[in-house]
């Protein structure tokens, strides 16, 4: 497929962007302190801008002190703060990039322990249970605000960014006041539709009155709130057709509000372009362009969307984060060596909720970008076992350090618990980044011996100068009476084809692998119920994900049995104990599946250690834990040889 259309160039209004693939603007934790970007922050902006993205927009940036939600938010409330943003925006420049700053308040969804000051919004309504209520802000205070959004778009300008966006969605401030679902105000902002727009028309005019018309203004909505009472694709059409009689050079598009987040993060259950027919619906309703965003990974759907006219540019947020070199990569017909984002949230969405610098399952050298150019240091022969992804990332990445590598794989198969997570549904794209892995090992020359059980014999012969254990996790099996000779079936021989059940299955272990394993049984047709000691399945899935798995846990009506401990197991069910301390039969089951856990394989480490001194032990090779942490590992590993 060709990307013309992705590579055409396009006006917004005095800007003018080289191509059509953006960077969204997202939260990173990098900035320092104080509020200014960080050297942190210019190494991950000029990566992108080098790896050919047209447009950057810079993160979520704080135009009022009382807002700021987190401690490494970037802010543009005081002059101070400029030199910082001009630093990183010229080397973005440089680079070929055009830069928007996103000038944000967080309203609701604000932090008031780190702000110090007490949570606004258009009215005071928790965003959701559990959150604080903000308080109703003033109309003082509004008009206050207006003019700071005037200002620190002016900074931004100074700054020489081409352009400033007004964040008007997923509930933030400014948002909160565009829904009668949460502004109930009767002053001049609220009540009627006229009076809901009025923030965000007198934002644009406070900042028009200070830029002219040297910058652009655009403004991210949602194209639907995704709640009951909130903003349908129709009030958003009619919000967008609004901003543009207000002035606005473009619309950046997104969707729904924190309560609904599964559609603002997009798990890998939801795919390219699954906001495509709302996006369409905003675009007929303006003449200015279009960005859209969701779970865009690969450009050929983005080239859909700006060839049908669908949308004019398209954001790669996560995808940019997971591969900075998208752009080049596919003017360079090098698709196949793209790496790509799986939507797994590990570690960028946890890490941003968790306020610490976000970072990549799938490129751990996200926010360490400067390492990726760290001196060479002398080749070495390097041994890695284990063909998980972290053991193939430490293949890809000492190969790519000039390394003489070669990853034996006990099994026939490369991509260790990866490649079998990949079976439940919606989790196909997890395959991705395997079949990726691989691809870059190739690259490099990295030889992958598979069907090749790494002994101490082994390693004496071809006498490496490094060893990088990643041998991975194998299924817990706890001493629980009957558990050794029950006939169970492990959940991962069950995922790979190695074992086959009956029609009804008992899964005994509801964490993430025993859910996805009862959703991947359940979409088959089996009749499954899941027994589990926490008192919720799913507990350990992120929550995103954990809704969709839901989902299928209703549609596929999947029982479940919480806060049981199994106590027996025998050929067709268990016995367990509720809070009542009873014994408790289940049977009747045509298969019981074990998936209570894995732990730690590592059988070599102190022999090999004698053998060859530098031995690195990474991933579920040290403990059972997430691949976030395994890639990450092997990218240390590596940088120590």
């Amino acid at each position: 497929m060709k990307f013309n259309s992705m590579f055409s160039p396009i006006d917004i209004g005095p800007m003018k962007v080289p191509n059509r693939f953006v960077v969204s603007p997202m939260c990173n934790n990098y900035a320092n302190t104080d509020g200014t970007l960080s050297d942190t922050s210019l190494a991950y902006y000029k990566e992108r801008a080098l790896g050919g993205f047209g447009l950057i927009t810079f993160e979520a940036t704080v135009v009022d002190v009382r807002a700021k939600g987190g401690a490494n938010k970037a802010c543009l409330y005081s002059d101070h703060q400029i030199a910082s943003f001009k630093r990183v925006i010229d080397v973005c420049h440089d680079a070929g990039a055009k830069i928007s700053v996103q000038l944000q308040h967080a309203g609701p969804e604000g932090n008031s322990k780190v702000s110090g000051y007490p949570l606004r919004a258009a009215s005071a309504i928790a965003s959701a249970a559990g959150r604080n209520t903000p308080e109703a802000i003033s109309r003082e205070e509004l008009y206050e605000l207006i003019e700071l959004y005037g200002e620190a778009a002016l900074r931004a300008k100074k700054a020489g960014a081409d352009a400033v966006e007004v964040h008007c969605a997923h509930g933030y401030l400014v948002s909160s006041f565009l829904s009668a679902r949460t502004n109930k105000r009767v002053d001049e902002f609220g009540g009627c539709f006229e009076n809901r727009m009025r923030l965000p028309r007198l934002i644009i005019e406070s900042i028009r009155k200070r830029v002219g018309h040297s910058i652009a203004i655009l403004c991210r909505i949602n194209s639907t709130d995704g709640v009951d009472g909130g903003l349908s694709v129709q009030d958003s059409a009619t919000v967008a057709a609004y901003l543009e009689d207000c002035g606005l050079d473009g619309l950046h598009v997104s969707r729904s509000v924190h309560i609904r987040d599964e559609y603002m993060w997009a798990p890998t259950v939801l795919h390219a372009g699954f906001s495509s027919d709302l996006v369409t619906q905003i675009k007929r309703a303006v003449s200015i362009p279009v960005i859209t965003v969701g779970r865009f990974t690969e450009p050929h759907y983005a080239e859909l969307m700006v060839r049908e006219g669908r949308a004019d540019l398209v954001a790669f947020g996560r995808q940019s984060l997971a591969d900075p070199e998208t752009p080049n990569k596919a003017t360079a017909g090098k698709l196949d060596e793209l790496l790509p984002c799986i939507a797994c949230l590990q570690g960028c969405v946890a890490n941003m909720y968790a306020g610490k610098p976000i970072t990549c399952l799938v490129n751990p050298l996200l926010g360490r970008e400067s390492e990726a150019y760290l001196p060479k240091t002398p080749s070495k022969k390097v041994v890695v076992i284990g063909g998980g992804v972290g053991g193939l990332y430490a293949g890809w990445m000492a190969g790519s350090r000039g390394h003489d590598v070669t990853v034996y794989e006990a099994s026939d198969m490369i991509g260790g618990q990866m490649r079998l997570a990949a079976y439940p549904p919606g989790k196909g794209d997890l395959t991705n980044m395997v079949r990726s892995y691989i691809k870059k090992c190739e690259q490099f020359d990295v030889e992958i011996k598979t069907n090749t059980p790494v002994t101490p014999e082994l390693i004496q012969e071809v006498a490496p100068d490094a060893v990088i254990i990643a041998t991975g996790a194998t299924p817990l099996v706890l001493p629980i009476p009957g558990i050794e000779d029950a006939g169970l079936i492990h959940a991962v021989d069950l995922l790979d084809g190695k074992e086959k059940c009956g029609q009804k299955v008992l899964v005994v272990g509801g964490g993430m692998v025993g859910s996805e394993t009862a959703a991947f049984l359940g979409e088959a047709g089996h009749d499954v119920t899941v027994v589990e000691l926490r008192d919720e399945v799913g507990a350990d899935v992120i929550s995103e994900h954990r809704k969709f798995l839901m989902r299928d846990f209703d549609e596929y009506k999947i029982k479940s049995v919480t806060n049981a401990k199994v106590t027996s197991f025998f050929e067709d069910g268990v016995t367990y104990s509720l809070a009542d301390n009873k014994e408790h039969r289940i049977d009747g089951f045509d298969s019981v599946v074990l998936a209570m856990g894995s732990r730690a394989y590592n059988p070599l480490e102190e022999t090999i250690k004698k053998i060859v001194p530098e031995t690195y032990v990474i991933g579920d090779a040290i403990r059972a834990r997430r691949a976030l942490d395994a890639t990450k590992e092997a990218l240390d590993a590596v940088l120590q040889l």
